[in-house]
């Protein structure tokens, strides 16, 4: 559940970028910010959270659960290591994790954007190289951008399709001009990877798996791997961005390797034994109780907890609406009802772990509970024909008393059923058509948290006459499931960031409903959350932003597209003592980009 978990937080990492303030942009900067100027002057030394001076050296390895059989994570094919796009690649700009709204010059030594925000100009740095020593050039990024746009993965084809033109201006300057009015499209023109163009003549780009490394400028290169097994990084001696103040004190461990497991606990067990030199642990349960082993208690391994201000996202079981099944959100909210959360949190977590209760909670972006108001209430005015109950007059998820028994949530499961028509006939859930309220759960084998909250949720359902099967199969198999919509309802986990833009069409949007592959798990096809969406990334102060951020997370809420079940305000981190970090923690916290990206070791 934690890799899984994590690997969308990596993905909503590069596909949330930040929006384009109002202020326009008159000459080229060293960075660019949502609202006024970056917070760091164009001569800074360094991030705030970092350490300038962290020596050089050491080895880091981390486990994850599931297996590869791809090294090029641009493409739609394969399965591969999640961390390869933030460890082997690099894009012309670079996040600050303390400045939602903030990106600085990596390959790009200065950002341009017109005057009326239908262009931006980038300018390379002159010493900018690929790992092989070869200049990267305004002919790599024009061709990167184009074939990830047209043959890679379905995470950059919208953005492409806003392009009316990519063209070189100068020996080391090319510029982008847009088709539509979106004040994302700048941002996102600076977070796209820059691959080698030579490397690829001649061969299937989209069809690449382990028979190519590709080729990078990043500060690491693949030195080593074994297929399903490990993949081994080292830091590029001669890397060239060095001392360029993004990366100044960032990346200094020398070997950086991930190990791949059957199931959890294996990883787990690998850890403790000293295979591994960190573990993330979403459980705070088996935080508290299962990390007195031997390593812990003798001081060999630290366990850090590190705050965050990210929202908290959405972690789940989803409700797959292109089923007959759940498409009236009376049976969804029967589901919801059904799920006594407060009983299953104590099982697995003590009762420690808050739930989520919005798409964007634990942040300034999370919606309110009460009805809608300001201007929050006239964006969804505009739309109330087509909204949910609940979108407007608020809506907050059931709390039970804490006991197995559930009984109002189970009184309220069978009313909300009643009313879609359903009734019990025989001790089964059953439709005016005589068709049993049968369905089943999609679930990864490897996953034993999930499958125990199944267990439970499962014999809950029962007592409603409805007889849910779980379907437990291997990562493989899950994924080509998934990506084919082929299930009823599955456990689903998405990252949010802290500046939400064009993403939330691929998460949410109608279009991303129909498209196989997609990240539109549920299914969704809601006018107004393409309209919210598209709000967001054309209005031009902050209380605009928030407010259809705000619209959009009660859209999507009252919709019960998710049974949410918690989240975390901390990461859990257990390390080997020898892995040092700073004091200052930035905003995102432990966040791709954080570790191994920022940490060092001392022998």
């Amino acid at each position: 559940m934690r890799s899984v978990f994590f690997q969308n937080l990596a993905a909503a990492a590069v596909a949330s970028t930040a929006l384009i303030g109002a202020a326009a942009f008159a000459e080229p900067k060293h960075g660019i910010a949502m609202y006024g100027e970056p917070a760091l002057p164009p001569d800074f030394v360094s991030l705030p959270y970092v350490n300038p001076d962290a020596p050089f050296g050491g080895s880091v390895s981390a486990g994850e659960v599931g297996s590869f059989d791809s090294l090029n994570p641009h493409i739609q094919k394969g399965r591969v290591p999640w961390q390869l796009r933030f460890l082997a690649y690099e894009s012309l700009m670079g996040r600050s994790l303390d400045e939602p709204f903030t990106l600085y010059g990596l390959l790009a030594e200065s950002i341009d954007v017109s005057d009326a925000g239908d262009s931006v100009e980038f300018v390379l740095r002159e010493e900018a190289r690929f790992s092989d020593g070869s200049p990267v050039t305004v002919e790599d990024v024009i061709w990167s951008y184009e074939t990830l746009g047209t043959e890679g993965h379905g995470r950059y084809r919208g953005s492409w399709a806003k392009v009316a033109s990519a063209e070189q201006t100068g020996a080391r300057s090319v510029k982008f001009t847009f088709n539509v009015q979106d004040r994302e499209l700048a941002l996102i023109m600076g977070m796209r990877p820059i691959l080698k163009k030579a490397q690829w003549e001649g061969k299937d780009f989209a069809e690449s798996g382990l028979d190519e490394v590709p080729i990078s400028s990043a500060p690491y290169v693949i030195d080593d791997f074994e297929a399903g097994r490990f993949v081994s990084l080292k830091r590029n001696p001669d890397y060239w961005g060095v001392n360029v103040p993004f990366r100044k004190g960032t990346n200094v461990i020398d070997n950086v390797r991930m190990e791949f497991f059957s199931d959890g606990t294996a990883m787990f067990e690998a850890f403790k034994a000293g295979e591994l030199t960190s573990h993330r642990e979403s459980n705070s349960a088996k935080w508290d109780q299962q990390f007195g082993f031997p390593r812990v208690t003798n001081g060999d391994v630290i366990k850090a907890e590190i705050p965050h201000k990210r929202p908290s996202g959405m972690t789940g079981f989803v409700m797959n609406t292109r089923r007959d099944v759940f498409k009236d959100y009376r049976v969804r909210e029967a589901m919801i009802q059904a799920f006594n959360f407060e009983f299953i949190n104590d099982k697995l977590n003590g009762g420690k772990q808050p739930r989520i209760t919005s798409y964007f909670s634990n942040s300034v972006l999370g919606m309110d509970h009460g009805p809608a108001e300001g201007r929050v209430l006239e964006l969804l005015q505009a739309h109330k024909d087509s909204l949910t109950e609940g979108a407007i007059e608020g809506y907050s998820l059931p709390v039970s008393d804490g006991s197995q028994r559930n009984r109002a949530g189970i009184v309220k499961a069978q009313d909300l059923l009643a009313e879609a028509g359903w009734e019990i006939k025989d001790g089964v859930m059953t439709s005016p058509e005589g068709k049993p309220l049968n369905f089943t759960i999609l679930a990864s084998s490897g996953s034993s948290e999930v499958l125990a909250i199944l267990n439970i949720y499962t014999q809950a359902l029962e007592r409603i006459g409805v007889f849910a099967t779980v379907d437990a199969i291997d990562q493989a198999q899950y994924r080509e499931r998934t990506d084919t919509f082929d299930y009823d309802m599955t456990y689903f986990t998405r990252g949010l960031s802290l500046s939400p833009g064009n993403e939330q069409l691929a998460y949410w949007g109608m279009d991303a409903a129909d498209t196989e592959g997609s990240r539109n798990m549920a299914g969704i096809k809601v006018p107004a959350i393409d309209a919210m969406v598209q709000e967001m990334l054309t209005v031009e102060s902050r209380e605009d932003y928030l407010a259809a951020v705000k619209a959009l997370d009660r859209i999507l809420m009252s919709g019960r597209y998710v049974i949410p079940i918690w989240y975390s305000p901390v990461s859990r981190l257990a390390h080997n003592k020898e892995l040092k970090r700073p004091d200052v923690v930035p905003a995102y916290g432990d966040w791709p980009g954080y570790l191994p990206d920022v940490w060092w070791i001392e022998e």
